[in-house]
């Protein structure tokens, strides 16, 4: 894993967005243990397409066993 990124649909002024992306985060590390650690951003957006509350991107790098 080399980067996630989350956004949270929410409303002016609430600072907790990357406490919410926190559990994408940790999956990826209870998935994969140390290769699973990775760069993130999260921000707040006003809205998010299909009126979704969180919405998580993430670039991955494959390898062969």
């Amino acid at each position: 894993m080399s980067r996630l990124g989350g956004f949270v649909a929410a409303p002016p002024g609430y600072g907790d967005g990357p406490a919410v992306v926190n559990g994408a985060s940790q999956l990826f590390i209870d998935l994969w243990g140390d290769a699973g650690r990775h760069a993130r951003t999260a921000v707040n957006v006003a809205s998010l397409p299909a009126n979704a509350l969180v919405e998580i991107e993430a670039i991955v790098e494959l390898t062969p066993a």
